[in-house]
């Protein structure tokens, strides 16, 4: 079976059409948050996003630091995968599951590296910290309505 241009052209035939379709490629492999040379990710990788107007403010409240990343707009911390398992993490920061870049956006740089292998930042001292500098409530400490 194949299918004629108005114009009497060529035959196209299934395979043609799919051979085509595969050329155009499928959907293009997200872009992720690049992990140091020499570090591993045992607990698979996530990220936490905020605006870059919070970045300084939340660095020093922590007691450690993993692998953040910056650029104009934002800050990128690394987390273990899942962290976002029951948290509500505070608005205008994001959680952005396997660390995934926006397509139209230039990879952020590197601003601190962990000191050891682990690229990790703990998730529950940046979800507080993040809630001081926002000035929220925790989830956990909202009071419940009936």
């Amino acid at each position: 079976m194949g299918v004629r241009a108005a114009s009497g052209g060529r035959a196209l035939t299934l395979d043609t059409l799919v051979r085509l379709q595969r050329g155009l490629g499928g959907p293009a492999t997200p872009r992720r948050l690049p992990v140091p040379e020499g570090m591993t990710t045992p607990l698979g990788c996530d990220a936490v996003v905020a605006p870059a107007r919070l970045g300084p403010l939340v660095l020093p409240r922590l007691p450690r630091v993993g692998c953040v990343y910056a650029d104009e707009a934002h800050w990128w911390w690394i987390v273990p995968s899942d962290s976002d398992y029951a948290l509500e993490w505070p608005a205008p920061a994001r959680y952005v599951t396997g660390a995934v870049l926006p397509d139209a956006s230039d990879p952020p740089g590197l601003v601190h590296r962990s000191e050891d292998t682990l690229p990790y930042t703990p998730p529950i001292p940046l979800y507080l910290a993040l809630c001081r500098v926002i000035g929220t409530v925790p989830t956990w400490s909202r009071p419940v309505s009936a």
